[in-house]
């Protein structure tokens, strides 16, 4: 990185906490989208934050308001740096104040409230970074192009194909690199028109010919005065409103990423990155010695497993399995399985260890004799024997009692009781 690592201490991190998380409903019923669990023994939040400290860049805030307990209790339970170091995550909480009396509008407004905080910070860049997404990246590099651009905003892009940029803002960059014009979701052909990007910067930056257009990732990096002069109106959102507003006047250059990165903001996406993880040849995984995620340590025994067959597996920390047949399905920590049968299914696990069942309910975990696929089992759920949950009609939006089915997916919800012998 050359003389970079210096520069990199001062930048700030600004990781968004995000809105009510409607679209990965029922998971974020009862906690905030960054804190919903993944890969078996992780929260969402602690993909940024690693990525973050990995790039030495160790001093955050994260932004929060709708059901942010959970998370802001995994945050303090996981973040402690020693006292020698500069490093910190520090959470800004949606609040009243003299200045302003409402709840965070959108993504530049959550951090527009915070903004006097901002003007104090340390640091002449501001990294602004999204809670919800599973990607491993390295910031100084966005960093440097930053810097050797003299850039005012610098944003990541991902190369994609016409049907996946419907779904995210759009920029278009002259052969520099620098952004041109950015339009927010751009669903037809009409809204699309022009924003392609040309064969020769294509082939410049190694990007697939079928992959021309360039998405926004929900990552920017400003100067810290840009950031507030920006800022300084009532927009509300970055990439609907900031950035395309900012184009005209401001140097606003793209940084290229071509590694895995996914928005898992919807049941599908959630449930289709989980199954990424156990795939034969995996484009993400939590294996990385050299790009660690990291989490909250448990100090959990190993699992336990008695007469278990497995097939492509994530297994966490702390579980209990017996007489489990199990194949491309992520088992999060401390779960519970006594001679189930489980294909592509995402269990959460459980919050503490399993306690004894009353009468009139199952136990904590998955009982005898059942049979699940296709399914995402919020944690400390208590399924029965005999149950059936495989959406056996291929039904694509439905609701129970504890259960839901979202795009064809069936979610149980968190400490749902499923009884013996339903069928979903």
């Amino acid at each position: 990185m050359g003389g970079f690592g210096d520069l990199s201490r001062e930048v700030m991190v600004l990781i968004l906490g995000g809105g009510r998380g409607t679209r990965l409903a029922p998971l974020t019923t009862l906690r905030a989208k960054p804190a919903v669990p993944i890969g078996g023994k992780y929260r969402l939040i602690d993909i940024p934050i690693s990525n973050a400290i990995n790039s030495g860049m160790e001093r955050m805030y994260v932004l929060t308001q709708f059901n942010s307990v959970s998370l802001h209790r995994h945050i303090a339970r996981t973040y402690r740096f020693d006292a020698f170091s500069r490093g910190y995550v520090h959470i800004l909480a949606a609040q009243q104040t003299p200045a302003g009396m409402t709840w965070f509008q959108g993504t530049a407004d959550a951090v527009r409230q915070n903004a006097d905080l901002i003007r104090d910070l340390e640091a002449k860049y501001i990294l602004i970074l999204a809670g919800d997404h599973m990607y491993r990246m390295d910031y100084r590099e966005l960093f440097r192009e930053h810097v050797e651009n003299d850039a005012d905003i610098t944003i990541g892009v991902m190369p994609c194909s016409e049907k996946e940029i419907g779904e995210f803002g759009a920029a278009r960059v002259d052969a520099s690199g620098r952004v041109l014009e950015f339009r927010e979701k751009p669903k037809d052909g009409a809204e699309r028109e022009g924003m392609e990007v040309s064969p020769e910067l294509l082939a410049a930056k190694g990007v697939r010919s079928d992959q021309p257009y360039l998405a926004s990732m929900g990552i920017y990096i400003f100067r810290k005065e840009v950031l507030l002069e920006a800022l300084d109106n009532e927009l509300v959102d970055f990439g609907g409103e900031i950035i395309p507003s900012e184009v005209e006047r401001r140097r606003i250059q793209a940084h290229f990423f071509k590694g895995y990165w996914r928005d898992i903001g919807t049941i599908r996406a959630f449930f289709e990155a989980h199954l990424d993880l156990v795939s034969e040849y995996p484009r993400f995984s939590f294996h990385d010695p050299r790009w660690p995620i990291y989490t909250r340590p448990r100090f959990l025994p190993g699992a336990m497993l008695s007469q278990c067959q497995f097939d492509r597996v994530l297994l966490g920390d702390g579980s209990h399995l017996e007489r489990a047949t199990i194949s491309n399905s992520v088992i999060g920590i401390r779960s519970v399985v006594r001679g189930a049968s489980l294909e592509r299914v995402l269990l959460m696990g459980v919050d503490s260890h399993p306690q004894m069942p009353d009468a009139a309910s199952p136990a904590i975990g998955i009982g005898e004799g059942t049979v699940i696929s296709n399914a995402i089992i919020d944690k400390n759920a208590r399924i029965g024997r005999d149950v059936s949950i495989i959406n056996a009609r291929k039904v694509d939006h439905a609701d129970g009692e504890g259960w839901c089915i979202r795009d064809g997916i069936t979610v149980i919800a968190k400490n749902a009781v499923i009884p013996d012998g339903t069928v979903i």
